[in-house]
């Protein structure tokens, strides 16, 4: 998987559902994605909070892209509107000084930046899959799209494969049973809990989950999903 800044509980779900999680670092930066923006509910809406990043070349991977230089201050502006978002949520006092030290975290490269964000939440969520960098694993990096998948899968001697719901149309169970591996797809099932008495909200990013849930009501959530075999 790409790596998300603070994604939604889906992302968390499929990292609880395997025995090994592959973050894709080698692998080019997309604008329109979930790598280095998400969102979180602000006066009963969803707003956007995007890690600002230096002006490069479009076509660079995510490990050669960096946090731009005004970040200094705008990391203080992120967590000033967190706190008026979330300041009288349940489970504030809990989870904002986590908030804080993935946001404070010293360091520019966006992939090392977002990569220790995911561990801290996922320490949180007593989540303890081995999350492994694509680039430290010994294959072919030029391959692309699902042979670079089914690369990966078979150096780590996997003979399964999960994806998220989204990858069937993108992957074929046929070209992975060729190479014998086993595709499958998780569907999250519906989760909604209460945001302030507003209308519900759902899949904002894993900050409201956290603001609004306790860790036993979360641990709840990571299990309710199903695997399209």
């Amino acid at each position: 998987m790409q790596p998300y800044f603070f994604p939604y509980i889906g992302y968390f779900q499929l990292i609880n559902a395997v025995d090994e999680f592959v973050v894709y670092d080698n692998i080019e930066y997309t604008k329109k994605g979930w790598i280095n923006r998400n969102r979180i509910l602000m006066n009963g809406q969803d707003v956007y909070i995007t890690l600002p990043l230096k002006r490069d070349s479009d076509y660079l991977d995510v490990s050669e892209r960096f946090l731009a230089d005004s970040w200094s201050h705008e990391s203080k502006a992120m967590l000033n509107r967190i706190v008026g978002a979330y300041r009288k949520a349940p489970n504030f006092s809990f989870v904002y000084p986590l908030i804080e030290k993935c946001i404070l975290f010293d360091e520019n490269n966006l992939f090392r930046f977002i990569f220790n964000s995911l561990s801290l939440v996922n320490e949180y969520l007593q989540i303890r899959t081995p999350m492994l960098v694509s680039s430290t694993i010994s294959i072919n990096h030029e391959l692309t799209a699902e042979k670079k998948v089914m690369a990966l899968c078979k150096a780590r001697h996997a003979t399964e494969y999960i994806n998220p719901i989204g990858g069937m149309s993108l992957y074929r169970r046929d070209d992975f049973q060729q190479e014998g591996l086993d595709l499958h797809f998780l569907k999250s099932n519906d989760i909604a809990y209460k945001q302030f008495g507003h209308d519900f909200i759902p899949w904002l990013s894993i900050i409201d989950v956290m603001m609004f849930n306790s860790s036993e009501e979360i641990r709840r959530y990571l299990n309710s999903f199903y695997i399209l075999t």
